[in-house]
């Protein structure tokens, strides 16, 4: 078939039983059209670049009116970020939250970074080491300023290969509160709404079950990521309820 119909054509396609709508067929058309256009415009000016169609790589799926995004793993490190503006820690430990997270907070303030499954990072004031979050490697009490963000949910249930445990990560809220320091902070964040698990993807947990768990802390702050919608700085809590698949963004104080 390939020495038949040209790749990408849209008879390739249809023939090759790729899943196919009327959208995708308007998009490859569009595609091969502005290709052609490019082509005529590269033709009459000087060459910088060679252009062939056998360099070529569709992206048809971008012409949208605003650049979408996942509004969990942007609001969530923005507002971390912002704890941590206020805060100035000599140094904070981040366990296992976004990539994006501790690289872009390490320009401004050393970070030590663990991982059930370590990220091989090079960057100054950076160090990036592996951590089980049942059995931290820190002394009780001794950590300043610690976060743990759409990580814990996933605890226990094998998605990333570690140990089916039902309270895994009950276990591991309470390592967290084992290592901090009095008077430490810690900057949680969990999938919210009504409570349930999607086994082995993550739990869901509902505004009071991470209150009970997180014993001998003071929420200073907690700012809701609505099903729809930008963050909501200082939440109401019953705005939980409504959630189906909301992030919780807690600020907690060990006392």
């Amino acid at each position: 078939m390939k020495k038949i119909v040209p790749k990408y054509s849209i008879l390739y396609y249809i023939l090759s039983g790729c899943k196919t709508s009327w959208l995708n067929i308007l998009a490859l058309s569009a595609y091969k059209k502005d290709y052609k256009e490019f082509r005529k415009l590269s033709l009459s000016t000087k060459q910088r670049f060679p252009l062939s169609w056998k360099n070529r790589l569709p992206c048809t799926t971008d012409k949208t009116m605003k650049t979408p995004f996942d509004s969990h793993y942007i609001y969530h490190p923005a507002w971390a970020a912002r704890i941590l503006a206020q805060t100035k820690p000599d140094l904070h430990i981040d366990i296992s939250s976004t990539l994006h997270f501790c690289t872009i907070l390490s320009a401004f303030v050393p970070v030590k970074f663990y991982d059930y499954r370590p990220a091989n990072l090079v960057l100054s004031n950076l160090s990036s080491e592996k951590a089980d979050l049942l059995n931290l490697p820190f002394e009780s009490n001794s950590v300043v300023s610690i976060s743990c963000m759409h990580t814990i949910e996933h605890i226990g249930l094998g998605r990333y290969g570690d140990p089916l445990d039902y309270d895994g990560d009950i276990k591991a809220i309470n390592e967290l509160i084992r290592v901090t320091k009095q008077g430490g902070d810690i900057l949680f964040v969990v999938p919210v709404g009504q409570a349930k698990i999607m086994f082995n993807g993550q739990r869901i947990y509902s505004y009071e079950q991470v209150q009970e768990y997180f014993t001998n802390c003071t929420l200073l702050n907690f700012s809701l990521i609505p099903d729809n919608g930008p963050i909501i700085n200082n939440a109401d809590p019953s705005l939980v309820k409504e959630q189906t698949y909301g992030c919780g963004c807690f600020w907690f104080k060990k006392i």
